[in-house]
This record gives structure tokens, C-alpha cells and sequence, in this order.
């Protein structure tokens, strides 16, 4: 991704950049520079990230002594700086995080909130729902920012580093500048349109009315000075002092250029929203796959529940022996289920009654899978069953299609010397979220709130995600964490990509689990997507592959698609080593890194 600028974070990346597994020499000295580097295996803790230099900071701080969750909040914060355009303090996420001491998995549900004022007609106007494009830009679509309350939350239950002292690195990389990469210029130019409807996001992201060249040097001074003020007040002064305020101003009457004809309409945002926000501790969902404990975050997410019940879909089929059509049929059909069921029943369980234990349990998994056969596909929409009354091979409920969900989002993956784990994963929505940023505070809001479904996907089924006051929208974010029968880490992974973070935590784990592909490789293997659709979504290695005609021969149908998410991972090695993994291409490729390079 993005090259290091020269300073201290430059010396980090370089030091930090390791051999790929089996690798018989460092890898070209531009390569360690620029931090492109998908696996590292070594000592002392791990960080993969989607950028070198949000990963550098992870790794600064556990150089420093500081533990995981320390390594994972200055991460984080570097990817605000690096990846503005999909995570920052003016969004929100889910953090889980593995405790070596106690064996345990807990979590952090940091999800964005719709203001208190909000009813289900939050997104209709005159009878109708808003058309998506409306919505999005649009102080409507902004929740209240749950990003630096889980941060001062997770370092406050697990951490050992203040908040000040873990933002420092993100706060000089934003006041340094990073260097502009094609992914970073290729974002940009993605939103060009929409971030001049904004004349401090136009200002900010497109320097003298330009795309940001690449090869240039990118600062962010209004961002170094706000987590500066983050360090020294709090997070306080975001949920209930002046950075509050600012948002709340932003939000109810967006800056617009008057020139742009953009029609933003206001939020209904209020200091009292800040001031109510609490993210939430709360036990994690867990399902046993293959002798394993495979724990992931509980709704408001979707991602626990749904990568659960698929796998638990999965669990009487051998997939290491099937050939690589009946693996991926297999796959895709188990999808499919486990997404009509998502879709029925899984929403914001304060304000609805989401049956987690049922939808995780292997009785109702198995009642599920024998709706797959060897030689047919099943048809989407597939109709939900009925988790508390599972009846062997029945549908159960009438179908409704999958509601769109933005496909933008980061994760990382950190693990410390002490055995402790993070896998997190952070958002601002779509690309550029809401494209809205507070002035001089360096940071673009969210559109969180257009997760929501507008209007029902089908009058005649309940749907558990319409909008509602102080509730969280349905997301697909799924950080997983596998242990061992003893308790220990075997793996952990994560992926931005809306709801094919789903499908792509799903296929990475099997693949590595049941397929005894290397993480490294299994998070690059090319990717398909169902999601209770018509067409499977194929990434072009699979689209172009003799597969597809096979799998077409028995009844699914594809459509095309560049890119499915981009995840990272990191592995517990037998002896004790760190194995870290990121993309080797998609997204310009991730960064994998490790304190201590096995040599």
C-alpha cells in the first residue's frame, strides 16, 4: 500500500518487514520499505492491517511494551489517517479480544446509533423510501460515532497504555503525511463527485481542486490536531464537549457548496445522542466446528450468528476431500441458508427478540442442511426457517431478498508476547461514508444509519432492522477468534467488504481449517459470494476458471465481480511463533509484520 514518509514510522516499517513463510532471503529492500508484505512470522506480537503504516504504529507500541489491545487502538487510529475513506473516529465497530490469562473470549459491540427522535419512517419521504443515492451523502445516514468510546472502553478493561500515549503515532503520521498510493488516489477519484457537494471534505481530500497524485506526500494537520485533544480530554470531549458539538452541527446542517445543487438533508442529531451513547461488553457468539471454539461478535451484528449457523451447516461434510466444485457448492449453498435466516431474524436484540442460541445451534444447522443436494441448487430468495422450531428440511416462512449493505470497511488482526489477541474491525460504511467532513476536524461521518432497511424487504415478513430510536443497524462485521480444545489461539481473521465480510470469513476459515490451505493463502484464494441471491457474486479467478462451468452444470448462475473483501489474519505457530497475513493483492496488497522476524 502506502510507502512510509521517512520518519520514525519508516524505520519501523523497515525494520519490521519480514520473510514470507518458507522464504529463503529477506525480500528486495523496496518492497521492505514500502511494507507489502503479506506474511511475517517471528516473536514478540503481530500486526496485519491493510496498510504498512497503520501497522508500523501497532508495532511501535508493542515494541514499547504495550499489549494487544494497546497495539490495536494505535492501529486503528493510523488507519483513520491512511484509510479515511473506510474507518475513523467518526464511526464505528466491533472489537473482540482474546485474554491469555483467562482463556477467554469477550467482545465490544462500538456500533453507531440512530438518534433517539428516529422511527421506522427514518428514511421515507411522502409514503416512499428515499432512493439509496439520497440517502447516503447525507446528515440522514449519520449515527452517533461509537469509534472512541470502544477505544477508551477496550483500553480501560484490557489495556495497559493510556489513550494519549497509543494515539501518538497516528497523530504524527496525520501531521507528517503519508505517501499517496494508487488505492488511495483510485478512492478519491471514486468520490470526487460527492466530496465536492462539501467544501471542507473538497478541501481536505482534494488538495488545489486535485485528485491526490500519487507518489505525493498526504497530511492531515486538522486530524493530528483532534486526536491530540482526544488525548489530552478524553473522549468526553467527543460525547458530551466541543468535538461533540461540532458534529452535531455538521449533521443537522451539512455544508454544502450552494453551487453543487446537492440536496444533503439535515440529521436530527443531538447532544443528548452523544451523551446516551454506551458501547456494549457483552459474551461472544461461539459454535464448535470441527473440535474447535470458533467465537465471533453477538448482534447487533450479523457476522457471529451467520458465519456460525454456516459452519455449523458445514460440519457433517468432509470438506478436505471434496473436489474443489463439491467444496465451493457446498459452501456457496450454506450461505445461501444461513443468509435467509439472517435476514428473518437478526437485528438490534434491544429492540428485538433475536433467537442467537437457536441460530448457532447444531439441532437447527442440521435441520438446514439437508435442504442441500449434491446435484441441484437451491432457489433465492430462500425462505428463513424457524430457529426455535426446527423441522427437518422445511423452510418454514415465507422469502424475502437480502437489503444492500456498503461495502467498505478495515480490519486488523494484532497478537502481543504474552499470548493476548485482537480482531477487530472498524467503519465508516461506504467508501467515504456519508463524504460529509466536520470542518477543521479532519474526519469524514458515517452513513451508518442507511444499513437500516428503508421499508420492509417483503410486507409479509417481519423485518428486524428497521429503524428505530437509539438502535443499532444490522451489520455483517465478523472478527473471529479460533481456539483449541485447551483454550488457545489457533487462528484469528476479519475482512472489511459489507455483507460479503460474511462469506469471505467464512471461506477463509474453511479454507484453512477443512482445505489445509496456508493463511496467507487462504485469505488470497479467489473468493465467491452468495448472500440469498439470485446470482453467486465470483471473483475473476474463479469466474475464468473451468469452475464455474462445472458448478453452472448444476443449476447456479454467477455474476462478475473485481474485488470480494480483504482480509488478515494472524496464526499461533506451534512453537510459540507469530504468523501474521494480509492480502497479497487486493486493495494494492495488506501488511503483515511482527516484532521480532524469525530469521
Amino acid at each position: 500500500m502506502r510507502r512510509p514518509v521517512g520518519r520514525k514510522l519508516a524505520v519501523l516499517a523497515v525494520s519490521a518487514a519480514v520473510v514470507s513463510v518458507g522464504a529463503a532471503a529477506p525480500p528486495p529492500a523496496q518492497d521492505r520499505t514500502a511494507g507489502k508484505v503479506p506474511v511475517a512470522v517471528g516473536h514478540g506480537g503481530a500486526v496485519a492491517s491493510v496498510d504498512p503504516d497503520a501497522s508500523a504504529a501497532g508495532i511501535e507500541v508493542l515494541r514499547k511494551g504495550g499489549n494487544a489491545v494497546d497495539a490495536a487502538v494505535a492501529t486503528a487510529a493510523a488507519l483513520g489517517v491512511t484509510e479515511p475513506y473506510s474507518a475513523g473516529i467518526g464511526g464505528g465497530g466491533y472489537f473482540v479480544y482474546y485474554d491469555a490469562r483467562s482463556r477467554t473470549v469477550h467482545t465490544i459491540d462500538g456500533r453507531e446509533t440512530a438518534p433517539l427522535t428516529a422511527d421506522e419512517d427514518l428514511f421515507t419521504e411522502n409514503g416512499e423510501p428515499l432512493a439509496f443515492a439520497d440517502a447516503v451523502s447525507s446528515g440522514l445516514a449519520v449515527g452517533t460515532p461509537g469509534t472512541p468510546a470502544t477505544w477508551q472502553a477496550a483500553l480501560d478493561k484490557w489495556g495497559s497504555r493510556k489513550l494519549a500515549s497509543v494515539l501518538k503515532p497516528a497523530e504524527r503520521l496525520a501531521r507528517d503525511g503519508f505517501t499517496v498510493d494508487d488505492t488511495f488516489r483510485a478512492q478519491t477519484a471514486a468520490n470526487e463527485t460527492r466530496f465536492r457537494y462539501f467544501p471542507d471534505t473538497a478541501e481536505l481530500f482534494l488538495p488545489g481542486g486535485e485528485l491526490p497524485v500519487v507518489g505525493s506526500t498526504f497530511k492531515n494537520p486538522d486530524l493530528a490536531r483532534t486526536y491530540a485533544e482526544l488525548g489530552r480530554k478524553g473522549v468526553g470531549v467527543l460525547y458530551r464537549g466541543e468535538l461533540g458539538d461540532d458534529i452535531v452541527d455538521t449533521v443537522n446542517k451539512p455544508p454544502v457548496d450552494p453551487a453543487s445543487g446537492w440536496n444533503a438533508r439535515p440529521g436530527a442529531l443531538s447532544e443528548k445522542d452523544l451523551a446516551a451513547y454506551r458501547v456494549k461488553f457483552q459474551a461472544p457468539t461461539r459454535t464448535s466446528y470441527r473440535g474447535l471454539g470458533v467465537y465471533s461478535v453477538a448482534p447487533s451484528s450479523s457476522g457471529g450468528t451467520t458465519v456460525g449457523e454456516a459452519l455449523n451447516i458445514l460440519e457433517r461434510t468432509d470438506l478436505s476431500k471434496a473436489s474443489r466444485a463439491q467444496y465451493l457448492h457446498r459452501f456457496i449453498e450454506a450461505s445461501r441458508i444461513a443468509f435467509a435466516d439472517r435476514g428473518r431474524w437478526v437485528g438490534d436484540p434491544a429492540f428485538e427478540d433475536v433467537p442467537t442460541k437457536e441460530l448457532l445451534s447444531q439441532k437447527y444447522a442440521d435441520s438446514r442442511a439437508c435442504l442441500i443436494r449434491d446435484d441441484a441448487v437451491l432457489t433465492s430468495p430462500l425462505a428463513p426457517g424457524d430457529p426455535r422450531r426446527p423441522a427437518a428440511c422445511a423452510g418454514g416462512g415465507t422469502a424475502a431478498p437480502t437489503t444492500y449493505e456498503g461495502e467498505n470497511t478495515t480490519h486488523l488482526t494484532v497478537a502481543d508476547k504474552w499470548g493476548n489477541v485482537v480482531a477487530y474491525t472498524l467503519t465508516i460504511e461506504q467508501t467515504g461514508g456519508s463524504g460529509i467532513t466536520v470542518p477543521d476536524r479532519g474526519f469524514l461521518l458515517n452513513n451508518e444509519l442507511t444499513d437500516f432497511s428503508f421499508t420492509p424487504a417483503n410486507p409479509a415478513v417481519h423485518d428486524p432492522n428497521l429503524p428505530g430510536p437509539g438502535k443499532r443497524p444490522r451489520s455483517s462485521i465478523a472478527p473471529t477468534i479460533v481456539l483449541d480444545r485447551h483454550g488457545k489461539p489457533v487462528v484469528a481473521v476479519g475482512s472489511p467488504g459489507g455483507a460479503t465480510i460474511i462469506t469471505t470469513v467464512l471461506q477463509t476459515l474453511t479454507g484453512f481449517l477443512d482445505r489445509g490451505l496456508p493463511l496467507v493463502d487462504a485469505i488470497a484464494a479467489p473468493r465467491a459470494s452468495q448472500r440469498n441471491a439470485a446470482r453467486t457474486e465470483l471473483e475473476p479467478g474463479l469466474y475464468d476458471s473451468a469452475l464455474r462451468g462445472q458448478l453452472e452444470a448444476l443449476g447456479h448462475s454467477f455474476r462478475l465481480t473485481s474485488e470480494i473483501g480483504a482480509a488478515t489474519g494472524v496464526q499461533r505457530l506451534p512453537d510459540g511463533r507469530w504468523l501474521a497475513a494480509a492480502e497479497k493483492v487486493r486493495r494494492g496488497g495488506g501488511s503483515a509484520m511482527v516484532v521480532r522476524p524469525a530469521r
